[in-house]
This record gives C-alpha cells, structure tokens and sequence, in this order.
C-alpha cells in the first residue's frame, strides 16, 4: 500500500499473532469529545454508519477512508492498512481447511 504513516495510533508493521487493534477503536480515541452525530454529520455520513465502524459491527471503507484522512489530516492508507491489518488478524484466528498447493513445484 505505499506510504504509511507510523506514529502512537497505527502500527506500521502487521504481526499476525498479536491482536491487532480494531480501526472503529482507533477512531473513538481520535474524536474523543465529539458526539457521534457531530462527526457523523461533519463526515457526511449517518450517525449509524459511523456507530457501526467504531464499535466494530462495519470496517473502514475506502470511501470512509478518504473522509476520514480528509477529516483528520491523515492518509487514506493509513485507515485501509488498519483494517486490513484487522481483517487478516481475525481471519488467522478462525480455524481455515488445508489447501494444496495450485502450481507443481512451489514453496
């Protein structure tokens, strides 16, 4: 993804076995002090869309990304490497079937 920014919020590297934060909780953080239906309405979007990512029910969009970074000076990156790196976490917690290898020969 390019260029991510690093500070005390979003972890710049992706480590599989340790919980990764989920974005919704990273964002409650930044507005702390604001209502929901003021950063709903600063957003542009309704009060249960934003409701639902910061209590982990919906995942940052690329749409809500853009707003976000506009909405708080940081990179639409940055918000999509969180859930994804949130996504990958919860997807590496659940039991998945073995698969074989599609290619003869490959690692």
């Amino acid at each position: 993804m390019g260029n991510v920014e690093c500070n005390p919020f979003f972890s710049c590297a992706s480590n599989q076995s340790q919980r990764q934060e989920q974005p919704g909780e990273v964002l409650q953080e930044w507005l702390q002090g604001i209502a929901i239906t003021e950063a709903a309405r600063k957003l542009g979007v309704t009060r249960t869309a934003l409701s639902r990512i910061i209590h982990g029910h919906a995942g940052i969009s690329p749409d809500m990304a853009l707003r976000l970074a506009d909405a708080l000076d940081t990179s639409p990156e940055t918000w999509l490497q969180m859930q994804m790196n949130y996504d990958l976490w919860q997807a590496s917690q659940r039991p998945r079937p073995r698969v074989a290898k599609l290619l003869e020969g490959a690692a």
